[in-house]
């Protein structure tokens, strides 16, 4: 196997808590101390995506709520076009890549004008095919896609889709599993040499999305194919949010960064029997008959 350079997105979602001092506060941590290749956010126009009755339903867990209802949490959480443009640019200006999930068709027309270099689809709505048929006609970046709570006949029918598009090359798959916390032994590891078997050819990268707690699964990930790592990132992990408990802090995401290429620099094999570094010891300490 040929092993890419890692490439590291810290995911910042919604961990901003509707605040674009705080978002930019964040895009400069994953770039200046964590050193990640990319930062990512979400869209979502909550009246397209939300029925009326969950719109006006309380949120679920109230004590994450931005708002007297899910509809009101969510648009405080919602930075508009304007806003997005604006963080792409400071994105650009730090030296950084930006991207963004879409929830539904109206986002990703929105961002799509904003023509970052790729866009995520998370799980949830990895089977919207209204909206997958409307980014392969109209947008010209990559589409990364999330799997969780998908089964395998459903990755291969949204495989299926982006080749009848002639986007299949234009397509990443991560593995992933929907939980926050993911417990250990649902991540699935093991599921990446499966979609690496099936897709590998066919796409054009296998990615992790990993809310797992720690970073060790990251680096194995990695080693089983998976170059493309999404990590949630956050300032505080004890903030007020879904996501927080699940995410990186700046030191986690330095840590993951810098372990992840030093394991691409150790996934070699020896040039020759005794390398130069080995020479001296041998010298000094080999047996001598």
């Amino acid at each position: 196997m040929t092993y890419k350079e890692p490439y590291i997105i810290a995911e910042i979602g919604c961990n901003h808590k509707g605040d674009i001092k705080i978002a930019k506060e964040l895009i400069n941590m994953a770039k200046i101390f964590g050193n990640a290749n990319a930062v990512k956010f979400q869209k979502r126009n909550n009246r397209e995506l939300l029925t009326t009755e969950q719109y006006n339903a309380p949120h679920p867990n109230p004590i994450n709520a931005y708002g007297n209802t899910y509809g009101a949490h969510r648009e405080f959480l919602e930075f508009d076009l304007a806003e997005h443009q604006e963080l792409k640019d400071y994105c650009e200006e730090v030296g950084i890549t930006y991207s963004t999930s879409v929830w539904e068709t109206t986002s990703a027309k929105e961002i799509a004008s904003l023509n970052p270099e790729f866009i995520k689809i998370p799980s949830a709505c990895n089977n919207h095919f209204d909206m997958l048929g409307w980014l392969c006609d109209n947008y010209e970046g990559e589409i990364h896609i999330s799997t969780g709570m998908t089964t395998k006949d459903e990755i291969g029918t949204i495989v299926d889709f982006f080749t009848q598009k002639g986007r299949n090359k234009d397509l990443v798959v991560y593995n992933c599993t929907s939980g926050y916390p993911v417990p250990f032994k649902d991540i699935c590891l093991l599921d990446i040499l499966t979609l690496q078997d099936k897709y590998g050819e066919k796409v054009k990268s296998i990615g992790f999305s990993g809310h797992h707690l720690g970073i060790a699964v990251d680096i194995a990930a990695y080693t089983l194919g998976a170059h493309i790592i999404e990590r949630h990132f956050t300032l505080d992990r004890t903030w007020k949010g879904t996501d927080h408990a699940a995410s990186l802090e700046p030191m986690g995401l330095r840590k993951l960064c810098r372990d992840l290429r030093a394991t691409h620099e150790a996934l070699t094999f020896k040039q020759k029997d005794i390398l130069d570094i080995e020479q001296v010891q041998r010298e000094k300490l080999k047996f001598k008959k």
